[in-house]
């Protein structure tokens, strides 16, 4: 899958704010992801964002 700095992408589990919409804001070796709902930012490796990535809705 490509995607990019500010794609928004979905997961396979929902946040616990209910949205289950991600943008990625800082891209490496890690990745981090901001909800689109509550701003709340996580940090993964780039591994288990792979494995945890359902589809990417804009790029």
């Amino acid at each position: 899958m490509n995607y990019t700095l500010n794609t928004i992408v979905e997961m396979k589990k929902p946040h616990a704010c209910g949205a289950n919409a991600w943008k990625i804001v800082r891209m490496g070796a890690d990745i981090k992801i901001e909800c689109t709902n509550c701003h709340r930012v996580i940090m993964m490796t780039r591994q288990d964002f792979e494995k945890r990535l359902s589809k990417i809705i804009k790029g």
